[in-house]
This record gives structure tokens, sequence and C-alpha cells, in this order.
């Protein structure tokens, strides 16, 4: 008997492997609400009853820092997060890793235009330099004027438009006829009072016709006066078009001595300035003979930035890679495309569509804000207005859903045209389904577009053709009036 008790194993050993894991005096305690509860302040009363537990605030750092990032790239941690879910494309190139041809074709030049030449001239040069197809400049400058030019390549030429309508700087050298009273103060105020919204009349040696408009001065300032030789030295922020000539002209009015300008530079044209990869005509050349004997890029990429500098200014949307192509094509970026998006966009707002690797796709305009990008689960984003990159630069990734999928199984069936029209084998299931096909109903349960009736289209033309004959007859009469008073004048001019 003892034999068989001692083969017996201990009945603690029969609960499950898995009930190791628990703490036994949590599991065989008492409940708080039996008689056989140790009171409250016992040290074996669990821990979840007695402690407080809260989240406390803390710093947390970001895992990806993007502050030094390039062009528009940068900060791109800080962006709104739609998904992080899409399929990467071995396609496209980062701005500044792009093949030194495709480089060159996505590239502007912050040129320092020299005195004499005009702007068009020097443009025409470069093209000849780089030996492209097009270039296009930000702005005329005129033949004596030096300073910042932006000078677009090829596929950077479409955002030339943006660029001539952005703000400029320039430092101006104005000469006054003789020494005005009240010195260097009236200088001073004479400048500071021509702020804001200016009437100009473009001078006589411009090449654009000579009627008042309205242009912004946004500031001014006076560097330096010569009482000497009566110069005056001043900087100013202006609206695209401001006449600085003019503006010499008027300083000269104020201060009832008169005058004109003597040399004019431009400092900063849109978001470029002088000390933004300003480089010469010598450096282009230069560069161009390193890159064509010595086989040295660097040189030319230096000389050369990539068009993205222009478009960091813009809020940013970031866009699916299976998408970009789509939107070269000119299609509408739908909220599934949509990856990342800036803070702080308003409807109507321009914004740029970049990629993944921070290539710039269009310059678009936002259907929808910030808060709506965030909630929304379809619609428009943004419509397309400038396309910058070149099609086929990424794959074609639409017609792959359901319904083009059974198109084009019908096309090749034969039971549709080769434009996808439907024929006399079209299924009619399929002319229900789609409302493009001859009249059927859609797919929702909405009805589809019919067609006008030949009787609406006959009235129509008619109509059309009485309101021809009322506006020729209206034509003749005022051309019959017209002779008549034509003779009625002449008449009285020889009676006199």
């Amino acid at each position: 008997m003892n034999e068989f008790f001692a083969h017996v194993r201990p009945r603690a050993s029969f609960l499950p492997s898995f009930a190791s894991s628990f703490d036994r005096s949590d599991v065989l305690s008492p409940s708080p609400l039996s008689p056989l509860a140790p009171p409250s302040h016992s040290p074996s009363v669990r821990p979840q009853t007695t402690e407080d537990f809260a989240i406390q605030p803390e710093k947390v750092t970001p895992t990806l820092d993007a502050s030094k990032w390039p062009l528009l790239l940068k900060d791109y941690d800080k962006l709104m997060v739609r998904t992080g879910h899409y399929t990467p494309i071995p396609c496209g190139h980062s701005p500044l890793k792009r093949p030194l041809q495709e480089y060159i074709r996505y590239g502007v030049i912050n040129l320092d235009k020299p005195a004499n030449p005009s702007s068009h001239e020097v443009v025409a040069w470069l093209k000849r330099m780089l030996r492209v197809e097009k270039t296009g400049h930000s702005g005329t400058l005129d033949p004596k004027v030096t300073g910042g030019l932006i000078v677009c390549i090829d596929r950077a030429t479409r955002l030339v438009k943006a660029q001539q309508g952005a703000g400029k700087e320039y430092v101006c050298v104005a000469r006054l006829h003789s020494k005005p009273e009240g010195g260097k103060q009236a200088v001073l105020r004479a400048i500071e009072t021509l702020t804001g919204a200016l009437f100009q009349r473009p001078p006589l040696i411009s090449a654009v016709k000579r009627q008042l408009r309205i242009r912004t001065i946004y500031e001014s300032k006076m560097c330096e006066y010569d009482e000497e030789r009566n110069l005056v030295v001043f900087w100013i922020s202006c609206e695209a078009g401001t006449y600085v000539r003019t503006m010499c002209v008027h300083l000269g009015l104020l201060l009832g001595v008169g005058g004109h300008m003597q040399e004019l530079r431009r400092v900063r044209s849109g978001i470029l300035g002088e000390n933004d990869n300003l480089c010469t005509m010598h450096d282009v050349m230069d560069a161009m003979w390193v890159n064509d004997n010595l086989k040295q890029e660097d040189y030319l990429r230096r000389v050369i930035m990539p068009l993205e500098v222009l478009l960091t200014n813009y809020k940013r949307v970031v866009v699916k890679d299976s998408a970009v192509n789509a939107i070269c094509y000119g299609a509408k970026l739908m909220i599934p495309g949509l990856l990342r998006y800036a803070s702080g966009i308003e409807v109507g707002e321009e914004v740029v569509l970049m990629t993944t690797k921070g290539e710039a796709i269009a310059v678009g305009v936002a259907q929808m804000n910030t808060a709506v990008m965030a909630t929304c689960d379809h619609g428009c984003v943004a419509k397309i207005k400038r396309v910058v990159m070149e099609r086929d630069t990424y794959p074609r990734r639409w017609g792959l859903g359901p319904t083009a999928t059974a198109k084009k199984k019908l096309i090749a069936e034969g039971k549709l045209d080769k434009f996808g029209k439907p024929n006399e084998k079209t299924p009619s299931e399929y002319l229900r389904s789609v409302p493009d096909a001859a009249g059927g109903s859609t797919a929702n349960g909405g009805e589809a577009k019919r067609e006008r009736s030949p009787t609406a289209a006959a009235e129509d033309a008619e109509k059309k053709k009485s309101k021809g004959e009322k506006s020729a007859k209206k034509e003749k009469k005022e051309k019959k009036e017209k002779k008549e008073k034509k003779e009625k004048k002449s008449s009285d001019s020889d009676s006199d």
C-alpha cells in the first residue's frame, strides 16, 4: 500500500503548466469582501488597488531627424501623416543625385547678369553654352542693370511664370540735380514716404505700353548719402514690375530738385538672393569646359541647382509612388494617393506635390484644408496647375481596377470596339452597369445622361439660326447709321 502511494504524484502537480507563471498569492488570496480578507493596510494587498497609476508627461525625441535633409525633404518628420503604407517603386532619383544630363534638364542657375547685354541675349548665350533645348528667365533686367537673374533650363522653364510674379529687391544709386533743402534728413523722409502702393508710368525707353499702373513698394531704406556729389544709395523691396527709374524721378520731384537713376543692381529675385549660389557666365563656361575635357561633374553641379530650390517656400503634399504618373498626365490628386501633408493648408492655396524621394511632381491648387485631409476618406485633395515632372518617369498604375480589367477583357473578346465603345456584341449587363454606355443606369443606382431627342436638337438649331439672323440685321443697321453720320458730317464741313 505504501508503495502505491509513493508512486502517486502530489495533487499540486496536476495544475496546468501555465499556472506556474502566475503569482500564487494573487490567485489563491481571499476576496477583499470576504471575512478572511486582510485589512487594507496589509502589505499582502494587490498593488493595483493601493498605488496611483497615471501616464506622466515626457519629452520623446523623434527617431527620424530630418532637419538637415535637402530641399523639399527638410523637416519631413514634421509633416502631418495620412498613412505610412505604400509600395516604393525603384524609379526616379533624388534631386541632388540625378544623372548629369537629367540634372541639367531639371536645373536653374542664379546668374549674376553683366551690364550692357539684354536679358534675352544672356539667356540665348547660356542655351548655346549648355547645349539644351529651352531656357527662360524670371523677369527682364534692363541692359545697364546688373544682379540676380534666375535662368531656368528645359523642364524648369515651367516655373518661370511663378518666378516672374515673385517679389524683388534692388540697391539703387540715384543722382539729385542739386542739393535739397533739409539735407540728409529730407532725403531720408522722402525715401520713407515712397512706400506702399504708388502710381507709376513706364519710362520713355521702356518696351511696354506707357499707361498708368499701380505698383507696391513693401519696404525702403537709405543706405548712404553723399552731400558733395548729391548721390543717394537706397535699398527697396518691391512688387514685380516696379520701375525703379521712375521711382528715382519721383524722389527728385518730392525733394523739389529733380533726379534720375545712376546705377541699379538686383540683389534678390523671388526666393534666391546674392548669397544663394550666385555665379557668372564665366563660371558656367568654365564648368562646361571642365566637364567636357576633364570629365568632372562637380563644378557643373555647383553652378546649376535643382528646380526644387524654387519651390521650398510652398506648402508640401507628399504623393504615393503609384499615383505619380497619373498626376504627370494631368489627373487630380485624390485621398487614396496622399501620404503626408503640411499643416495650415487652406482651400485655394498653391501647394507643391512631391515624391517620397523629394522630387517635385507639379504645382497644384488645394481643394481641401489640413483638417479635412486628416478626417476625410474620399475626395479631391488638389487640382494640378503646372506639371513639372516628365511623363512616364514612374510607371503607369491606373487601369488596374475591376471595372478597367473587365473593359479590357471585353475589348480583347471583340465585345467592345478598340476605343472601348459599345457595339452590337456588347452584353446588356455591361450597358446597364456602365454610365457612359448607351443610356443605361449607373452602377450605384443613378441614371446615366440621356441622349437629346432629335426634336430638341432641331429646336436648338432653329434658335441659333434666328439669333444669327438677328445679329446680322443689327450689324447691317449699325453700318447704315455710321454711313449716314459720315455723309452728314462731310456735308456739314462742305457747307462751312
